[in-house]
C-alpha cells in the first residue's frame, strides 16, 4: 500500500504548506515551508527501508527530465532513483551529448525542453541564475539541482533532515560548516536552511575562502577552526573546489589540511557526541581524515546519501501535485 501524505506539523492544508510553483532555493522559503518539506520526506525514509517494496505509482505517466549541464554522480543518481521509486519516467540529458555544446543559448535550450512537454524538470547548471531563467521560460515546475555558486536547495533540506533524526531537532543546534564557504553553493543554502530553523550557525575558512557578506546570512564567521569547533553538535566540512577558483586562494592541499583538515584530535573539540557531515565528493587528507570519515558512530556521510533520495522524492512529488489534481493543490 502506497504511504500517505504526512500530516503538516503547521497545520496548514493543501497548497498553503507549499504554494511555491519550483523549488529553486531555500531563500524564498520560509520556515514552515521547509519543516512541511522535511515532514513529507519521513514517510520516504521508511518507504525506502522496507525490504518488501521500494516503488510508489504517484507519478505514474509523468516525465521526468534532468537536465544537468554540470556533472553530477550523486546528485543525478539520487534525482533518478527518486523519480523511478515515484513511477515516473526517467530521461536525463547530458550537456556533453547536448546541443549547448555546439553554441546553442540557455533560452534556446529552455524552450526545446518546453516543446517535449515534460511534467517536471530538475536543473543542474555552472552559471548562477541559469535555473531561475529556464523557469520562466517553462511551462512545467523546475527545481534547482544546483547552479553555480548560487544555491542547492535539496542538499541543505537533506542535511537539516539528517540532523534532525539524528539530534531530535534543529533549535539551538551549533553548526560548525568549514571549508570553501566562498565557492559553495552548498554552505549558502544550508546557512539560509538551517539558520530558519533556529540552528546557531558557525563557517570556518581562511579569508581568502570567506564570502564578505558572511554575516547577513545570520552565522557567526571564523577563521580559527579550532575555536570555531569548540562544542559544536555538527561539523560539516566542505571540498575545496578547485574548478570553480581563478586565483590562488589556499598555498597548497597540505597546508588546508593542517589549518582547516578534520582530524580525530580536532573533532576532540566538538562535543563528544557531534556528527560530522560532508555533501561529497570527498578530498580525504585534505578536507577531512578517511578516519573521521569513516566513524561508524560520528560519521552520517552515507546516511545524508540515503536521506537525499528521500528528500528529493518529496520534492518531485510535492511539486507535481498541481498537474496530478490532488486535493487542496489543484
Amino acid at each position: 500500500m502506497a504511504p500517505s501524505p504526512s500530516p503538516s506539523s503547521t497545520g496548514l492544508v493543501g497548497r498553503d504548506n507549499f504554494p511555491h510553483r519550483h523549488l529553486l532555493g531555500i531563500a524564498n522559503l520560509a520556515p514552515h515551508e521547509i519543516r512541511f518539506l522535511l515532514d513529507e520526506a519521513e514517510q520516504w525514509v521508511t518507504l525506502n527501508r522496507a525490504d518488501s517494496r521500494k516503488h510508489d505509482d504517484r507519478l505514474a505517466g509523468l516525465t521526468q527530465m534532468n537536465a544537468f549541464f554540470e556533472n553530477s554522480t550523486r546528485t543525478l543518481l539520487s534525482f533518478e532513483v527518486a523519480g523511478k521509486r515515484l513511477g515516473a519516467d526517467v530521461v536525463n540529458m547530458h550537456a556533453a551529448q547536448s546541443s549547448v555544446k555546439k553554441g546553442e543559448t540557455l533560452i534556446d535550450t529552455a524552450m526545446t525542453l518546453n516543446a517535449m512537454r515534460a511534467d517536471v524538470i530538475v536543473i543542474r547548471h555552472m552559471s548562477s541564475g541559469a535555473v531561475q531563467l529556464i523557469a520562466d521560460k517553462v511551462d512545467c515546475p523546475v527545481l534547482n539541482a544546483g547552479d553555480g555558486r548560487h544555491e542547492h536547495p535539496t542538499q541543505a533540506l537533506l542535511d537539516a533532515l539528517t540532523i534532525r533524526r539524528r539530534l531530535g531537532g534543529l533549535e539551538g543546534v551549533i553548526v560548525t560548516i568549514c571549508g570553501d564557504v566562498l565557492h559553495s553553493r552548498v554552505a549558502r543554502s544550508n546557512m539560509l536552511c538551517l539558520t530558519a530553523l533556529g540552528a546557531n550557525v558557525r563557517v570556518c575558512a581562511p579569508p581568502t575562502l570567506m564570502p564578505a557578506e558572511a554575516e547577513r546570512y545570520r552565522v557567526t564567521p571564523f577563521h580559527d577552526f579550532d575555536a570555531a569547533l569548540e562544542g559544536a553538535d555538527v561539523v560539516m566540512m566542505l571540498r575545496v573546489q578547485n574548478e570553480r577558483m581563478d586565483g590562488a586562494f589556499i598555498p597548497s592541499a597540505r597546508e588546508f589540511h593542517l589549518l582547516y583538515g578534520l582530524t580525530p584530535e580536532r573533532l576532540k573539540r566538538a562535543k563528544p557526541d557531534a556528527i560530522v557531515m560532508h555533501p561529497g565528493p570527498m578530498n580525504r587528507g585534505v578536507e577531512i581524515t578517511s578516519t573521521v570519515a569513516d566513524m561508524p558512530d560520528r560519521s552520517t556521510i552515507t546516511e545524508q546519501v540515503e536521506m537525499g533520495v528521500a528528500v528529493r522524492m518529496a520534492c518531485l512529488d510535492v511539486l507535481t501535485r498541481e498537474r496530478r489534481g490532488v486535493a487542496g493543490w489543484a
